[in-house]
């Protein structure tokens, strides 16, 4: 069996087409679709995603900002800035670069952005609004998974979803979301640390979708023959003295057996930015309504 490769880099470009509309008509209404993007500290790995984020919003003629604050500043001060920030209009969506110093409560600054501009989707009202099927923002990384298998015509209707993580980032979101009718209409279940005999659920997925952390951790014996794999996984590891970017996927193991896959990198990842700024437009476009 040849197994596809679906291309978030493809994808991406696709969705990025499919907003130059919106965003001149944005525009022909005076609204320029702006993103206030806060930096704390120097962690590198934060320091790329955002510059990253920031550099394909300049590239689209949209409006961001980086707030860098120092890894000592107070949860009071960030707070403050975040009000700031809900209060500016010329912002329609506020990103958090998590993670967050440990003296920082992520919670409390993360709740203070207002939800009408939380384009992570990250705040509870946003996060309820999703879990009955009535989404505002849709979480960057499981909305991007949506979009890559619909690009490459992948039905989710009557399949079986697994999924294996339930972070509130990826894992949970997107078995809400593929469980949707409007959606997804899959049957999905949801796996994590805690599941006993994870192979006998992960070789029952039609599309099975690994968010665990875990590098190169599900190979052939995990999935049935045919099955669809997203690979969610960003993990730096060593291997004859270099650094390397793999997936929780053993791909080159699941090559043959698998009918399509998303590889690491430029799969997923590339989704995930496409997503902020679709969200941030959406974001813009709610104040015409």
């Amino acid at each position: 069996m040849d197994t596809a490769i679906l291309s978030g880099l493809d994808a991406s470009k696709a969705l990025y087409k499919s907003l130059e509309d919106r965003i001149n008509y944005l525009k022909d209404k005076n609204i320029t679709p702006g993103l206030a993007a806060v930096l704390v500290g120097n962690n590198p790995a934060s320091e790329i995603y955002v510059r990253n984020k920031t550099k394909k919003f300049d590239s689209l003629g949209l409006k961001t900002n980086l707030f860098r604050l120092d890894e000592n500043v107070s949860e009071k001060e960030l707070l403050s800035l975040i009000q700031d920030l809900n209060s500016n209009n010329d912002f329609h969506g506020i990103l958090l670069q998590l993670p967050l110093p440990k003296h920082v409560n992520s919670e409390n600054v993360l709740n203070a952005i207002d939800p009408t501009k939380d384009v992570d989707g990250f705040h509870p009202e946003n996060a309820g609004l999703l879990s009955i099927g009535k989404p505002r923002f849709i979480p960057c990384t499981p909305k991007g998974i949506i979009y890559i298998l619909k690009h490459f015509n992948i039905d989710l209707n009557g399949k079986h979803v697994v999924v294996i993580g339930r972070s509130n980032i990826v894992g949970r979101p997107i078995s809400i979301l593929t469980s949707l009718k409007k959606i997804g209409n899959a049957t999905v279940t949801l796996c994590h640390s805690g599941t006993k005999d994870l192979k006998f659920f992960s070789k029952q997925a039609d599309i099975l979708i690994a968010a665990l952390g875990s590098p190169e951790f599900v190979d052939a014996s995990y999935i049935k023959e045919g099955a669809c794999l997203v690979d969610v996984g960003i993990n730096r590891v060593e291997r004859n003295g270099k650094s390397k970017i793999v997936g929780d996927i053993d791909q080159e193991s699941v090559l043959g057996k698998a009918s399509s896959l998303t590889p690491v990198p430029k799969g997923v990842g590339p989704m995930t930015i496409a997503m902020l700024v679709e969200n941030t437009v959406l974001s813009a476009e709610l104040l015409l309504n």
